[in-house]
């Protein structure tokens, strides 16, 4: 059955470095502009929407539409952290079918690396914060707000660090196959376990890499897809969510995506079953863990065991997951994983990921990010892609 789609992601591209010592941001967001263009067989004249986030130095689209000398009618510029990009595309989806523009460039770029970030610690967001004097004198950092949540699935549901543990094996056995992942040696789950405790009851090797670099998407209108022949993807569905601390009742053990889930899978007309590849962020492996329950992939607290014995491998397991070897063993670029979510999931349907880890007859994908912390406030997106004739 062939799916309508109000808009198709035509260019994709994942800038290769993974430490910018000589490029300056704008230039990353530039080269990752260009990239994405040259895979969709269109120019810089054809763009007349653009789309960034906070990662976007000075006045953000502003800026970088005059920096890349872009001619457009249409900007956004929403931030909801890792998960901004997967919220872009169905906003140029939105933009594109009211007519507001046709060719929607987005782009994200960031060096945390070159500039000395060592660990995701803690984040000076400034003085402005309305949390700031409730959170801040307690030091909170990343790492063990989301160490939090994993102790919290541990006692409510008995997840394992071993459990866990699977999920970065299975990256690690797709980063072993790209030339550009930080990370290729593949890993046992005894390494992950035995790895020095970040924030307990994470290990190192339970945390994503931290790298420079970027990447670009390139949305247009069904009647510009259809002159760029067949490597179009359809963007079939999109949801987007944000869950927060609600004035302290909150529950540890899930994330946004229970709201931007069933948004997605309602629009595009699919479910579960029909998935064949999902793209979900990992920041860490609890964050994979609770999405792929949130989203429905098995039930709540089932989760330990759907990730077990290489289920999320490909040609391994029932549900491959992150070909390119993820945000734990590839590339997160400037803490936003979402776009590299997105781009896999376009090099998958396309049939265009590696040899060794593309999914045979791949009709249908997900792609999945998280902003922000699964412990405290975070945006989550969700975006269901199709083959062009799917």
């Amino acid at each position: 059955m062939s799916r309508a789609s109000k808009a198709y992601i035509a260019g994709i591209y994942e800038h290769p470095t993974r430490k910018a010592v000589d490029q300056t941001v704008p230039q990353l967001h530039a080269e990752s502009a260009l990239g994405a263009l040259l895979d969709a067989g269109l120019t810089k004249d054809d763009v007349d929407g653009y789309f960034c986030a906070g990662d976007a130095p000075g006045l953000g689209g502003l800026s970088m539409a005059e920096y890349m000398g872009l001619d457009v009618k249409y900007t956004d510029s929403t931030e909801t952290g890792g998960s901004s990009y997967v919220v872009h595309v169905g906003h140029a989806v939105n933009a594109i079918a009211q007519g507001k523009c046709s060719v929607a460039l987005i782009t994200l770029a960031g060096r945390p690396r070159a500039e000395g970030v060592a660990t995701l610690g803690t984040r000076d967001y400034g003085n402005i914060l309305p949390e700031l004097g409730f959170e801040i004198p307690y030091g909170p950092v990343v790492t063990n707000m989301y160490g939090m949540a994993a102790m919290r699935h541990m006692h409510e549901y008995g997840t394992t660090s071993e459990q866990l543990a699977w999920i970065k094996v299975a990256a690690s056995h797709h980063a072993q196959h790209n030339e550009h992942a930080l990370l290729r040696d593949v890993v046992t789950v005894e390494d992950v376990v035995n790895s020095p405790i970040i924030t307990d009851p994470l290990h190192r090797l339970d945390c994503c890499v931290i790298t420079d670099g970027g990447g670009a998407l390139v949305i247009v209108s069904p009647e510009i897809a259809k002159t760029l022949g067949d490597r179009c993807a359809k963007i079939l569905g999109h949801g987007e969510a944000i869950k927060h601390l609600n004035s302290g009742n909150i529950d540890l053990t899930y994330t946004g995506a229970v709201k931007s889930g069933p948004i997605a899978f309602e629009e595009a007309g699919v479910t579960q079953a029909d998935i064949d590849y999902v793209s979900i962020y990992d920041s860490f492996t609890i964050t994979v863990l609770e999405t792929l329950e949130d989203l429905g992939f098995c039930e709540k607290g089932q989760g330990g065991k759907f990730v077990s014995d290489g289920n999320l491998i490909s040609g391994v397991g029932k549900l491959p997951f992150n070909t390119d070897g993820g945000g734990l063993c590839n590339n997160h670029p400037n803490n936003r994983g979402g776009i590299t979510k997105v781009i896999e999931a376009v090099r998958q349907v396309r049939g265009e990921a590696h040899p060794k880890v593309q999914v045979p007859d791949c009709t249908l994908v997900l792609a999945h990010g998280t902003g922000g912390s699964i412990a405290t406030r975070m945006g989550s997106s969700t975006v269901i892609l199709g083959r062009n004739d799917a």
